[in-house]
């Protein structure tokens, strides 16, 4: 009796042994498969966001080996820069690509025969906070298309934002796309989650918007707009008052442009750009050359290029406005409507204004020097610290950092001329066309993260940073 029961307990133990170790290897079935639907999410999701370059992208293609950290060809990561030069790595992902909007020239538009996917706001959090842990990244890029609607889909970005902020005290960078027509608190909430918002007005005019996404309206996408610049302003007064207010939107807004997607020519663009920059002190315009991936009467044919020079010349236009004092009325007319493509802007304004040329290096004034092609900012400021202590010379210009072959058509130093005694626009046209990286380069691409295939325009080019290409 005694050895029946002894075999009874030793059965039940081992059938408790035996339905604990087939719990365990269901649950580790259950989270490998959970993990392998969560990668599958990224994978879609991170390419639906490659389209919107409102973040900037180095298309690095560097991969993690054994024994180094960091990833730079994982699934979803872009890069940015920060105001000092920075460059910080960015996990770029949408929350979801299921669209209740029907725009034309979107992939994920509601029509799209595209595979769908959604992250819950945890699962973006989780995701993000393993990416950050593992050195792969420094910060989000969140974006979504809109699901069911824009206050639904605010309200779940909140909850990821919340969740990384409060539950997993994450401090690090976060750019959050905001859905035009969201509703003025969802976004006053979102802006103090936020380090930088961006309102993608995606098209120059209202007419183009109407015929292309008439369910968004430039209302619904100006209105967040204002409002952001207001509570950006407020938030500034109010931390100089109070110790230790939170900020608002601490890192600014941005927007985003479609090139060639519609017929508005250069000089519009610049224009509105011009105008956001002047309204809302926007921290950037990004221009984003339309890609042909989807067919309707209102767009370009699916065989044309993507105007990808185009893109190139807007941004370079865009840092004059910017920092070289033009105006979109200086760089284009209804006489010249749209920017060259053989030329660089600011090349291409000289040459046009040939009458102000050429000017003398020792003793023009500084907003002068910033016009003349081939000084950038930093040249411009180093020749003005240089005439304090002598005069400057031709030689002395290339130490400096000025570009001699374009900027001698453009200036003498001490009354000596460097370039062609014609002053013959066409030939100077063609000297510039000849010297210049851009006409010997065919290369140039969309910024890209994931399709090799495409030719990628170096960084240098879309930031036009100040290395004498002006």
């Amino acid at each position: 009796m005694q050895d029946l029961t002894r075999g009874c307990k030793f059965s039940e133990h081992m059938f408790l042994f035996w339905l604990i170790c087939a719990m365990l290897i269901a649950t580790s079935r259950r989270q490998v498969v959970t993990q392998v639907d969560l990668l599958n999410k990224v994978r879609i999701l991170a390419d639906a966001a490659k389209y919107d370059v409102s973040c900037s992208s180095s298309g690095s293609t560097r991969s993690n080996k054994a024994g180094g950290v960091g990833n730079a060809a994982a699934a979803g990561i872009c890069h940015s820069w920060s105001a000092d030069g920075r460059c910080i790595s960015l996990l770029k992902i949408l929350m979801t690509n299921i669209c209740a909007y029907d725009c034309a020239y979107c992939i994920n538009r509601a029509t799209s025969d595209v595979e769908r996917a959604m992250l819950s706001p945890e699962e973006v959090a989780e995701i993000t906070i393993n990416f950050y842990r593992r050195n792969y990244i420094e910060g989000l890029f969140l974006s979504s298309a809109v699901f069911r609607s824009p206050d639904e889909t605010t309200e779940r970005m909140i909850r990821a934002l919340e969740i990384l902020r409060r539950e997993y005290r994450f401090n690090g960078y976060i750019h959050v796309k905001v859905i035009p027509g969201t509703s003025p608190a969802l976004t006053t909430r979102l802006g103090f989650l936020a380090d930088r918002l961006s309102v993608n007005i995606e098209l120059p005019s209202p007419q183009s918007l109407h015929a292309l996404a008439p369910q968004k309206s430039s209302e619904a996408i100006l209105g967040p707009m204002g409002q952001i610049h207001d509570q950006i302003h407020e938030s500034r007064e109010t931390r100089l008052a109070v110790r230790g207010a939170t900020a608002y939107v601490p890192a600014g807004q941005t927007t985003q442009l479609i090139v060639g997607a519609t017929p508005e020519r250069d000089h519009q663009i610049l224009q509105l750009s011009e105008k956001l920059y002047q309204s809302f002190q926007l921290k950037r315009v990004y221009y984003s050359s339309y890609i042909p991936t989807v067919s309707h009467p209102n767009l370009p044919s699916l065989f044309t290029a993507p105007p990808l020079r185009r893109e190139h010349r807007l941004y370079q236009a865009d840092w004059l406005l910017r920092f070289y004092g033009f105006s979109a009325r200086e760089i284009l007319d209804d006489r010249h409507p749209d920017l060259s493509l053989d030329v660089d802007p600011k090349s291409d304004w000289a040459l046009r204004h040939l009458d102000q040329f050429p000017v003398e290096i020792n003793r023009a004034p500084y907003e002068m020097l910033l016009r003349v092609p081939g000084i950038g900012l930093r040249s411009a400021q180093r020749i003005i610290a240089a005439r304090r202590a002598g005069t400057v010379d031709f030689d002395l210009l290339k130490k400096i950092g000025v570009v001699q072959k374009r900027a001698r058509h453009f200036i003498t130093c001490q009354g000596k001329f460097y370039g062609e005694a014609s002053q013959d626009e066409q030939l100077i046209r063609a000297h510039l066309v000849a010297d210049s990286p851009s006409g010997k380069d065919s290369g140039l691409g969309q910024i890209s993260l994931f399709d090799l295939s495409l030719p990628v325009l170096s960084v240098v080019s879309s930031c036009a940073v100040d290395s004498g290409e002006f």
